[in-house]
Protein backbone atom coordinates (compact mmCIF):
# COMPACT_ATOMS: atom_id res chain seq x y z
CA UNK A 1 0.00 0.00 0.00
CA UNK A 2 1.26 3.46 -0.85
CA UNK A 3 -0.50 4.93 2.16
CA UNK A 4 0.38 2.78 5.17
CA UNK A 5 -1.07 4.25 8.37
CA UNK A 6 0.19 2.91 11.68
CA UNK A 7 -1.99 0.21 13.27
CA UNK A 8 -1.85 -0.40 17.02
CA UNK A 9 -2.60 -3.97 18.10
CA UNK A 10 -3.25 -4.38 21.81
CA UNK A 11 -2.84 -8.02 22.85
CA UNK A 12 -4.52 -8.76 26.18
CA UNK A 13 -3.33 -11.83 28.05
CA UNK A 14 -4.84 -13.50 31.09
CA UNK A 15 -3.82 -17.11 31.73
CA UNK A 16 -3.08 -17.79 28.06
CA UNK A 17 0.37 -19.37 28.42
CA UNK A 18 -0.55 -22.13 25.94
CA UNK A 19 -1.66 -19.75 23.21
CA UNK A 20 -0.01 -16.35 23.60
CA UNK A 21 3.07 -17.04 21.45
CA UNK A 22 0.88 -18.10 18.53
CA UNK A 23 -1.16 -14.91 18.92
CA UNK A 24 1.95 -12.72 19.05
CA UNK A 25 3.53 -14.45 16.07
CA UNK A 26 0.36 -13.86 14.08
CA UNK A 27 0.89 -10.12 14.59
CA UNK A 28 4.56 -9.94 13.60
CA UNK A 29 3.94 -12.17 10.58
CA UNK A 30 1.28 -9.93 9.03
CA UNK A 31 1.60 -9.01 5.35
CA UNK A 32 0.98 -5.42 6.48
CA UNK A 33 4.11 -4.19 8.25
CA UNK A 34 3.37 -0.78 9.80
CA UNK A 35 2.16 -2.23 13.09
CA UNK A 36 2.74 -1.23 16.70
CA UNK A 37 2.21 -4.14 19.09
CA UNK A 38 1.41 -3.51 22.74
CA UNK A 39 1.20 -6.55 25.04
CA UNK A 40 -0.66 -6.36 28.36
CA UNK A 41 -0.58 -9.20 30.87
CA UNK A 42 -3.39 -8.83 33.42
CA UNK A 43 -1.61 -10.47 36.35
CA UNK A 44 -1.97 -14.00 35.00
CA UNK A 45 -1.74 -16.79 37.59
CA UNK A 46 -0.12 -19.19 35.12
CA UNK A 47 3.23 -18.85 33.32
CA UNK A 48 1.99 -16.30 30.77
CA UNK A 49 4.32 -13.54 31.96
CA UNK A 50 7.38 -15.80 31.68
CA UNK A 51 6.34 -17.03 28.22
CA UNK A 52 5.84 -13.46 27.00
CA UNK A 53 9.19 -12.30 28.40
CA UNK A 54 10.96 -15.18 26.68
CA UNK A 55 9.28 -14.24 23.38
CA UNK A 56 10.25 -10.57 23.87
CA UNK A 57 13.94 -11.47 23.94
CA UNK A 58 13.73 -11.58 20.14
CA UNK A 59 11.37 -8.58 19.93
CA UNK A 60 12.93 -6.02 22.23
CA UNK A 61 11.21 -3.03 20.59
CA UNK A 62 7.72 -4.09 21.67
CA UNK A 63 6.04 -2.48 24.69
CA UNK A 64 5.04 -4.85 27.48
CA UNK A 65 2.66 -3.88 30.29
CA UNK A 66 2.38 -6.23 33.26
CA UNK A 67 -0.32 -5.51 35.84
CA UNK A 68 0.58 -6.09 39.48
CA UNK A 69 -3.04 -6.99 40.20
CA UNK A 70 -5.85 -8.32 38.03
CA UNK A 71 -7.77 -5.35 36.60
CA UNK A 72 -10.00 -7.09 34.07
CA UNK A 73 -10.17 -6.66 30.29
CA UNK A 74 -11.80 -3.25 30.12
CA UNK A 75 -9.40 -1.51 32.49
CA UNK A 76 -6.35 -3.28 31.08
CA UNK A 77 -7.27 -2.37 27.50
CA UNK A 78 -7.80 1.30 28.42
CA UNK A 79 -4.46 1.31 30.22
CA UNK A 80 -2.71 -0.01 27.11
CA UNK A 81 -4.66 2.33 24.82
CA UNK A 82 -2.93 5.29 26.44
CA UNK A 83 0.30 4.18 24.75
CA UNK A 84 -1.22 3.53 21.32
CA UNK A 85 -0.09 5.87 18.52
CA UNK A 86 -1.76 4.13 15.57
CA UNK A 87 -4.50 5.60 13.43
CA UNK A 88 -6.38 2.30 13.86
CA UNK A 89 -6.64 -0.12 16.79
CA UNK A 90 -7.21 -3.88 17.12
CA UNK A 91 -8.09 -5.56 20.41
CA UNK A 92 -6.52 -9.03 20.19
CA UNK A 93 -7.12 -11.66 22.86
CA UNK A 94 -4.00 -13.73 23.49
CA UNK A 95 -5.82 -16.97 22.63
CA UNK A 96 -6.92 -15.74 19.16
CA UNK A 97 -4.97 -15.60 15.89
CA UNK A 98 -4.86 -13.00 13.11
CA UNK A 99 -4.67 -14.55 9.66
CA UNK A 100 -1.76 -13.31 7.55
CA UNK A 101 -3.61 -10.67 5.52
CA UNK A 102 -6.06 -9.59 8.24
CA UNK A 103 -4.61 -6.12 8.90
CA UNK A 104 -3.98 -5.46 5.21
CA UNK A 105 -7.63 -6.10 4.36
CA UNK A 106 -8.89 -4.03 7.28
CA UNK A 107 -6.70 -1.04 6.45
CA UNK A 108 -7.64 -1.29 2.78
CA UNK A 109 -11.32 -1.14 3.77
CA UNK A 110 -10.67 2.08 5.66
CA UNK A 111 -8.64 3.61 2.83
CA UNK A 112 -11.28 2.67 0.25
CA UNK A 113 -14.54 2.99 2.22
CA UNK A 114 -17.93 2.12 0.74
CA UNK A 115 -19.53 4.88 2.80
CA UNK A 116 -18.43 8.00 4.65
CA UNK A 117 -17.96 8.26 8.39
CA UNK A 118 -16.86 4.64 8.90
CA UNK A 119 -15.48 3.93 12.38
CA UNK A 120 -15.28 0.13 12.49
CA UNK A 121 -14.51 -2.50 9.86
CA UNK A 122 -14.98 -6.18 10.66
CA UNK A 123 -15.01 -9.56 8.94
CA UNK A 124 -15.63 -13.23 9.55
CA UNK A 125 -13.83 -15.58 11.93
CA UNK A 126 -13.10 -19.28 12.00
CA UNK A 127 -13.99 -20.71 15.39
CA UNK A 128 -11.37 -23.23 16.50
CA UNK A 129 -10.95 -25.52 19.50
CA UNK A 130 -8.28 -25.48 22.16
CA UNK A 131 -6.37 -27.93 19.95
CA UNK A 132 -6.68 -25.80 16.77
CA UNK A 133 -9.44 -27.95 15.29
CA UNK A 134 -12.06 -26.29 13.07
CA UNK A 135 -15.46 -25.97 14.76
CA UNK A 136 -17.44 -23.57 12.55
CA UNK A 137 -17.44 -20.03 11.18
CA UNK A 138 -18.86 -17.06 13.04
CA UNK A 139 -20.98 -16.30 9.97
CA UNK A 140 -21.96 -19.37 7.96
CA UNK A 141 -20.02 -19.53 4.67
CA UNK A 142 -20.40 -21.06 1.21
CA UNK A 143 -17.80 -23.11 -0.69
CA UNK A 144 -15.79 -19.95 -1.42
CA UNK A 145 -15.83 -18.98 2.29
CA UNK A 146 -18.14 -16.04 1.62
CA UNK A 147 -20.85 -15.25 4.14
CA UNK A 148 -24.15 -16.88 3.18
CA UNK A 149 -26.05 -14.03 4.84
CA UNK A 150 -24.19 -10.73 4.94
CA UNK A 151 -24.20 -9.03 8.35
CA UNK A 152 -24.97 -5.35 8.72
CA UNK A 153 -22.97 -2.50 7.19
CA UNK A 154 -23.53 1.25 7.16
CA UNK A 155 -25.85 2.67 9.81
CA UNK A 156 -26.33 -0.36 12.06
CA UNK A 157 -27.69 1.35 15.19
CA UNK A 158 -31.14 -0.27 14.98
CA UNK A 159 -29.56 -3.64 14.20
CA UNK A 160 -27.48 -3.39 17.38
CA UNK A 161 -30.53 -2.48 19.45
CA UNK A 162 -32.84 -5.24 18.19
CA UNK A 163 -30.23 -8.00 17.67
CA UNK A 164 -31.07 -8.41 13.97
CA UNK A 165 -27.33 -8.57 13.21
CA UNK A 166 -24.22 -9.48 15.18
CA UNK A 167 -20.72 -8.03 14.98
CA UNK A 168 -17.72 -10.35 15.09
CA UNK A 169 -15.69 -8.28 17.54
CA UNK A 170 -12.50 -10.35 17.28
CA UNK A 171 -12.27 -9.48 13.57
CA UNK A 172 -12.79 -5.74 14.01
CA UNK A 173 -10.57 -2.69 13.67
CA UNK A 174 -11.60 0.73 14.98
CA UNK A 175 -10.37 4.26 14.39
CA UNK A 176 -8.35 5.34 17.41
CA UNK A 177 -9.77 8.86 17.44
CA UNK A 178 -13.31 7.44 17.65
CA UNK A 179 -12.26 5.13 20.48
CA UNK A 180 -10.77 8.08 22.32
CA UNK A 181 -13.89 10.20 21.75
CA UNK A 182 -15.86 7.41 23.43
CA UNK A 183 -13.30 7.30 26.30
CA UNK A 184 -12.38 3.72 25.47
CA UNK A 185 -14.17 0.80 27.08
CA UNK A 186 -16.64 1.32 29.92
CA UNK A 187 -14.69 0.06 32.93
CA UNK A 188 -17.90 -0.57 34.91
CA UNK A 189 -18.76 -3.47 32.60
CA UNK A 190 -17.69 -7.12 32.73
CA UNK A 191 -17.48 -7.19 28.91
CA UNK A 192 -17.03 -4.45 26.37
CA UNK A 193 -18.17 -5.28 22.86
CA UNK A 194 -21.97 -4.72 22.87
CA UNK A 195 -21.59 -1.37 24.64
CA UNK A 196 -18.90 -0.28 22.17
CA UNK A 197 -21.00 -1.28 19.13
CA UNK A 198 -24.05 0.62 20.37
CA UNK A 199 -22.15 3.77 21.33
CA UNK A 200 -20.14 3.77 18.10
CA UNK A 201 -23.07 3.03 15.80
CA UNK A 202 -25.05 5.92 17.23
CA UNK A 203 -22.93 8.35 15.20
CA UNK A 204 -20.72 6.27 12.89
CA UNK A 205 -20.96 3.66 10.14
CA UNK A 206 -19.63 0.08 10.16
CA UNK A 207 -18.33 -1.91 7.18
CA UNK A 208 -18.32 -5.69 6.81
CA UNK A 209 -15.40 -7.31 4.95
CA UNK A 210 -16.57 -10.58 3.39
CA UNK A 211 -13.50 -12.61 4.29
CA UNK A 212 -12.28 -14.80 7.15
CA UNK A 213 -9.79 -12.56 8.97
CA UNK A 214 -9.09 -14.33 12.26
CA UNK A 215 -9.25 -17.59 14.16
CA UNK A 216 -11.17 -17.31 17.40
CA UNK A 217 -10.49 -19.96 20.00
CA UNK A 218 -13.46 -21.34 21.91
CA UNK A 219 -12.55 -22.47 25.42
CA UNK A 220 -14.69 -23.93 28.21
CA UNK A 221 -14.40 -20.66 30.16
CA UNK A 222 -15.11 -18.39 27.16
CA UNK A 223 -17.50 -15.50 27.77
CA UNK A 224 -20.22 -17.00 25.59
CA UNK A 225 -20.41 -20.03 27.87
CA UNK A 226 -21.09 -17.92 30.97
CA UNK A 227 -24.49 -16.35 30.17
CA UNK A 228 -26.84 -19.09 31.42
CA UNK A 229 -25.13 -20.53 34.49
CA UNK A 230 -27.43 -20.59 37.51
CA UNK A 231 -26.27 -19.10 40.82
CA UNK A 232 -22.90 -18.19 39.28
CA UNK A 233 -21.21 -14.96 40.37
CA UNK A 234 -19.51 -14.37 37.00
CA UNK A 235 -22.79 -14.94 35.16
CA UNK A 236 -24.46 -12.37 37.41
CA UNK A 237 -21.73 -9.81 36.66
CA UNK A 238 -21.98 -10.39 32.91
CA UNK A 239 -25.78 -10.21 32.81
CA UNK A 240 -25.83 -7.13 35.05
CA UNK A 241 -23.45 -5.51 32.58
CA UNK A 242 -26.04 -6.15 29.86
CA UNK A 243 -28.59 -4.32 32.03
CA UNK A 244 -26.22 -1.33 32.29
CA UNK A 245 -25.69 -1.35 28.50
CA UNK A 246 -29.46 -1.26 27.89
CA UNK A 247 -29.84 1.55 30.44
CA UNK A 248 -27.16 3.55 28.61
CA UNK A 249 -28.78 2.83 25.24
CA UNK A 250 -32.09 4.28 26.44
CA UNK A 251 -30.28 7.59 27.01
CA UNK A 252 -28.88 7.45 23.46
CA UNK A 253 -32.21 6.72 21.79
CA UNK A 254 -33.98 9.55 19.98
CA UNK A 255 -37.11 7.97 18.48
CA UNK A 256 -39.97 5.64 19.40
CA UNK A 257 -38.76 3.26 16.69
CA UNK A 258 -35.38 3.00 18.44
CA UNK A 259 -37.12 2.35 21.77
CA UNK A 260 -39.18 -0.40 20.12
CA UNK A 261 -36.00 -1.98 18.75
CA UNK A 262 -34.34 -1.88 22.18
CA UNK A 263 -37.38 -3.54 23.75
CA UNK A 264 -36.54 -6.71 21.82
CA UNK A 265 -33.06 -6.85 23.37
CA UNK A 266 -34.47 -5.99 26.81
CA UNK A 267 -36.88 -8.95 26.63
CA UNK A 268 -34.02 -11.22 25.60
CA UNK A 269 -32.01 -10.12 28.64
CA UNK A 270 -35.03 -10.47 30.94
CA UNK A 271 -35.38 -14.06 29.75
CA UNK A 272 -31.74 -14.72 30.63
CA UNK A 273 -32.26 -13.28 34.11
CA UNK A 274 -35.35 -15.49 34.56
CA UNK A 275 -33.59 -18.66 33.33
CA UNK A 276 -30.66 -18.09 35.70
CA UNK A 277 -32.99 -17.36 38.64
CA UNK A 278 -31.61 -13.82 38.99
CA UNK A 279 -34.93 -12.38 40.20
CA UNK A 280 -33.35 -9.15 41.44
CA UNK A 281 -32.05 -8.40 37.94
CA UNK A 282 -35.35 -9.46 36.34
CA UNK A 283 -37.22 -6.93 38.49
CA UNK A 284 -34.76 -4.15 37.64
CA UNK A 285 -35.73 -4.47 33.97
CA UNK A 286 -39.41 -3.65 34.62
CA UNK A 287 -38.93 0.15 35.07
CA UNK A 288 -36.80 0.18 31.90
CA UNK A 289 -39.57 -1.55 29.94
CA UNK A 290 -42.11 0.99 31.17
CA UNK A 291 -39.81 3.83 30.13
CA UNK A 292 -39.28 2.37 26.63
CA UNK A 293 -43.00 1.77 26.12
CA UNK A 294 -44.46 5.00 27.40
CA UNK A 295 -41.84 7.75 27.30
Amino acid sequence: MQNSPLVSIICLCYNHEKFVVEALNSVVNQSYQNIELIIANDCSSDASKKVIKNWLENHTEIRFISNKSNLGNTKTFNKALQFAKGEYVIDLAADDILLGDCVEKQVNAFLNPKQKNTAIVYGNAEIISEDNLHLRYYYKVDNEKKAVTKPASGDIYLAMLNQSSMICSVSSMIKRDVLEQLYGYDENLAYEDLDLWIRTSRNYNFEFIDAVLVQKRELANSLGNQFYRKFNSQTKKINYSSYLVIKKAIALNKTKNENKALLKRLHFEMAKAYKTFDIWLFLKYIPLEIKLRFF
